[in-house]
């Protein structure tokens, strides 16, 4: 796996404007956000019932894991199950494409079928979900501008009208959320060997601090 460096910062939108205009004129869109210039990420994070992977977060282990199932642009024909690691300061994010039907059968905790699909990230999840009791825990969903750039294989996110539903209506596009408490503006950069100066530049990431806030965390206020 390929582990890649990642900071965070909470900005006003003022700053978000700012930096998008920055960006813009050293970096690409990324592809998938050409048409309407943002997407719309909508994901079902698990945990078990000692919410284990929440207080990992909240109290900044140094090497953690969860496990969540995500799609964009309320497209169900293109779901992808995640599982986000950390360890030692940086993460990698390996990936597997779900069926429509095999999300289902997850939600439901019809899971038996798992452990011979041939997926080695989806057998994980099935053993995580018999050991430790994993089960959906909440929806988040947001909205990104996202920049490429590709010296350093960096990734600059800009995300903001950060939600939170029930796992009931995950998959339902149009399913009841609620906004978190602070209304959150993040600013995300990640990037493998070195960040180049062009894009800590346009990302005016000088003088920042850090964040350690986390989209689940928030989004777990009301369950």
């Amino acid at each position: 796996m390929d582990y890649r460096h990642e900071i965070k910062h909470m900005i006003s939108p003022g700053d978000a404007a700012a930096i998008r205009a920055n960006l813009s004129a050293v970096a690409k869109l990324d592809s998938h956000a050409r048409e309407r210039g943002h997407y719309c990420i909508r994901s079902l994070y698990f945990d078990d019932p000692l919410d284990t992977a929440l207080h990992e977060k909240l109290d900044g282990v140094n090497e953690r894991r969860k496990f969540r199932i995500r799609y964009y642009n309320d497209d169900l024909s293109y779901i992808m199950l995640e599982c986000k690691i950390k360890r030692d300061g940086v993460g990698c994010k390996p990936q597997e494409r779900l069926t429509l039907e095999e999300t289902q059968r997850i939600i439901k905790g019809d899971i038996g079928w798992m452990v011979s699909s041939g997926k080695p990230l989806l057998v994980a999840l099935y053993v995580d979900m018999k050991v430790r009791h994993l089960q959906p825990k909440t929806v988040v969903q947001y909205r990104r501008v996202p920049f490429v750039y590709g010296p350093g294989n960096v990734r600059v996110t800009i995300d903001w009208d950060i939600r939170t539903g029930a796992p009931r209506d995950f998959l339902d596009p149009k399913g009841l959320t609620l906004p978190i408490e602070d209304d959150v503006t993040l600013l995300e950069v990640k990037w493998d060997e070195y960040l180049p100066t062009i894009i800590r530049q346009a990302a005016a990431l000088k003088g920042r601090t850090p964040t350690a806030f986390s989209k689940y965390a928030a989004c777990r206020v009301y369950c």
